[in-house]
């Protein structure tokens, strides 16, 4: 059986100005629908055989938005939705999707939260503890300022599948390194925790970047975690503000192409399919 490309981390959306707000000015060129047939075509063109589709909007219309546009195209293998973790009834909600077998796992825009610590709060932990009972992974969208609290957070669970969304967005237009590659090297010793290799271009500037300034953030990024728990992802449809998808793919590509083929395989959709039991 040929190895499988996966797209770890893409979303869709029915655009609208007030719940997609975050689109600012300068990504102005996102702001329309993005749905399954447009995908398609770009996986089509770059040799993709599925992916895993990722909330972008914290509500459970959402969730069950994406479980809708799984049911009609195969090669949405997965689904990574929201649900409110700090909820009285979140073990209610839990058991209500694990009949969908499509839902790998759950994510908040943590990013989003002004507390620091929010990873930490007693009632989000509240509800991350009732993750592992249904098997359900769980993606950390964070900033390099948050990844405190992530290291706390991943340890007080070790028997939870996460994985860290766009290498934690380090400030790589601004050259910031140092504190965030300390920090991730921690967290990368932690054997359930993986990393997506993606969502880099969007952190350089959006017009100058190159291959070379986004080289030694993965770098580090496979030193630590491993080339057994990093996957690709493209970040479409946000990676267009930036450059196209046949670019985002060829810097994963060209990075691991020093690699054996066994861990150029885990990187493009191996180690997805392990992870969220596609």
């Amino acid at each position: 059986m040929k190895d499988l490309v996966i797209d770890s981390h893409q979303h869709f959306w029915n655009y609208n100005s007030e719940k997609h707000s975050w689109i600012d000015d300068e990504m102005a060129i996102i702001r329309k629908d993005f749905l399954p047939e447009d995908l398609k075509v770009v996986y089509q063109e770059n040799k993709v055989d599925g992916c895993v589709a990722v909330q972008a909007d914290q509500t459970l219309e959402e969730t069950n938005f994406l479980i809708d546009l799984a049911s009609q195209n195969n090669f949405i293998k997965g689904v990574v939705g929201w649900v409110d973790f700090r909820a009285d009834d979140i073990e209610e909600v839990l058991k209500h999707y694990s009949q969908y077998n499509i839902v790998k796992g759950f994510r908040h825009i943590v990013q989003g939260e002004l507390d620091h610590n929010f990873l930490l709060r007693p009632d989000f932990i509240n509800g991350i503890s009732k993750l592992e009972k249904h098997h359900f992974t769980y993606d950390i969208l964070v900033f390099p300022h948050q990844l405190g609290a992530v290291l706390e957070f991943v340890k007080q669970f070790p028997n939870i599948k996460f994985v860290i969304d766009h290498i934690a967005k380090p400030y790589i237009k601004d050259g910031f390194y140092e504190g965030w590659a300390a920090l991730m090297t921690e967290i990368g010793k932690c054997p359930n925790v993986y990393c997506k290799i993606s969502g880099m271009i969007t952190e350089a500037d959006y017009k100058t970047w190159t291959y070379n300034q986004l080289e030694p953030y993965m770098q580090l990024v496979l030193n630590a975690f491993g080339s057994n728990k990093i996957m690709f992802g493209s970040d479409w449809p946000v990676c267009l503000v930036a450059g196209n998808y046949t670019r985002v793919k060829e810097i994963v590509t060209t990075f691991i192409s020093k690699l054996s083929t066994q861990e150029q395989a885990a990187i493009m959709g191996n180690n997805a399919a392990n992870f969220y039991n596609l």
